[in-house]
């Protein structure tokens, strides 16, 4: 740590300590925004940038988009004057800190792409001044803090006559949000935090800690990223085991959700996961193939996780398949059929509909020539099956004339907010991929037909073992 007072490290740690530095959140999403919000509440003067203008315009006007924030703390915020966005760099000279956190998608052929991380780096850069942090925030794979970013803005710093590590600082710090959760917070949850230099580790982990309770500092920005891609790929590899044992189950008549239940009372070495439809979200559909990528540049394959990752990525076809087949146990035809999907964000209680297996499936569907196709969630009022002009489903409300209208309701988000018997009374046929009728619904369900349940496959009986040749071609596709 330098001893020098008028050095840009220690300007930056007094600012922080008084609380006079302005914290910038590039990329207002489900990241950013409470991120902005802590800093702003820390009484942190606090600059949101997105290109979003929409966005833009409804934080500035007070106006909540995030269903994990307080409205009135929003509007508090901004007219308090610490909280306000815009959609220009305009203000980034007055920027200290600079939170990245942009999306970090894949590629068609699931390599990464960084281009919003580099277009942000490129912003940043145009603005670099002495005692600047920079924390990458967006998960990507290891490496990306080191080879994608800090060549950027070196650049920039020479040019200005700057230095990377003295002048100007740069780390990463993978986020750890967790929409829905109510219990575990950014406030109340650790954080991970690793510098390109042990300056910018001292810094990043100081400016965390005034919104976070608990900062863990690693050797460096790689170690940092690779312990974000551990935390979800554990996640993708634990899903994909009970998500190919569920369909195992599902041949074999036994339910999976009982064998998980009575797995669980072990009070040691085992961790419940569920099977469901597909994984959503963000990091976990994503963050194998990150990895994979990385390794393939090392000459490396990530056998076991790769696997893993395609596991998850059939369960769409598998749940598919059973609507299908729930179909075809009726007097209807499958062009004339009509199904209704009940939840089509990816996980309960969350308006969050990205990589959402309801895609999946409704494309699954169409090609399958079903014509019909409605969605009914709580928290979701518009669902279009592709950006940003693709078909848009029609949303519909849950009454006992529209539920009998559709030849089969398919579970793929088990809200809270759904009433499960009454879907269930009055259903021809649900297809239950989350267990989330059996759990809230006693007696017999004949009409209900689980994920992992023990008959899914075939809607109702076990399946009795047969050797290779005696299964049909239609039937290995289950």
């Amino acid at each position: 740590m330098s001893t020098n007072e008028h050095a840009p490290a220690d300007q930056l740690r007094r600012c922080l300590q008084q609380k006079t530095a302005t914290i910038g959140v590039i990329g207002l999403g489900y990241v950013g925004l409470p991120l902005a919000v802590e800093y702003a509440d820390q009484d942190f003067s606090t600059i949101g940038i997105d290109l979003d203008e929409t966005r833009v315009q409804k934080l500035n006007d007070g106006v909540n988009y995030n269903d994990d924030l307080d409205d009135e703390r929003i509007r508090r915020l901004v007219a308090e004057g610490h909280l306000r966005a815009t959609s220009s760099y305009d203000e980034a000279d007055d920027i200290d800190v600079f939170f990245v956190c942009v999306p970090t998608p894949v590629t068609e052929h699931k390599d990464p792409d960084t281009t919003y991380i580099e277009a942000a780096t490129a912003s940043i850069a145009e603005h670099l001044r002495p005692g600047q942090l920079v924390i990458l925030k967006s998960t990507t794979y290891p490496t990306t803090t080191e080879t994608v970013v800090q060549p950027l803005l070196e650049d920039a710093a020479a040019e200005k006559g700057l230095r990377m590590g003295e002048d100007v600082f740069l780390a990463f710090s993978p986020e750890r949000i967790d929409p829905g959760n109510e219990t575990y917070t950014l406030e109340n949850t650790p954080v991970v935090v690793g510098g390109v230099t042990p300056t910018a580790t001292d810094l990043a982990e100081q400016v965390t800690a005034q919104v976070v309770g608990t900062v863990h500092t690693v050797s460096s920005a790689r170690v940092a990223e690779m312990e974000k891609l551990l935390e979800n790929i554990y996640r993708s590899v634990n899903i994909a085991l009970v998500n190919e044992l569920a369909q195992l189950c599902d041949r074999i008549g036994v339910s999976m959700w009982e064998v998980v239940e009575a797995a669980a009372t072990k009070p040691f070495g085992f961790q419940a996961f569920y099977p469901g439809p597909g994984l959503g979200g963000h990091c976990i559909p994503v963050d194998p193939h990150y990895l994979s990528w990385l390794a393939r540049e090392y000459d490396f394959e990530t056998s076991f996780i790769t696997l893993s990752a395609r596991v998850n990525e059939e369960m769409p076809h598998y749940v598919t398949n059973a609507v299908v087949q729930a179909v075809a146990n009726q007097p209807i035809r499958l062009s004339d059929a009509s199904v209704l999907l009940l939840g089509v964000a990816f996980k309960p209680n969350v308006d969050d509909t990205r990589h959402s297996p309801a895609y999946t499936v409704t494309k699954l569907l169409r090609e399958r020539g079903v014509d019909t196709i409605r969605f009914a969630d709580p928290h979701v009022e518009q669902f279009r099956v592709s950006e940003p002009d693709g078909e848009e489903l029609p949303s519909v409300n849950l009454t006992p004339e529209v539920i009998q209208s559709h030849d089969v309701a398919v579970v793929l988000a088990d809200h809270d907010a759904f009433d499960y018997e009454h879907i269930a009374t009055h259903s021809s046929c649900v297809v239950d991929t989350r267990n989330a009728v059996a759990d809230n619904v006693d007696g017999e369900l004949p009409n209900v037909r689980t994920l992992g349940g023990g008959g899914f496959r075939d809607g109702a009986t076990p399946v009795p073992a047969r050797g290779d040749s005696e299964v049909s071609e239609y039937e290995r596709s289950f």
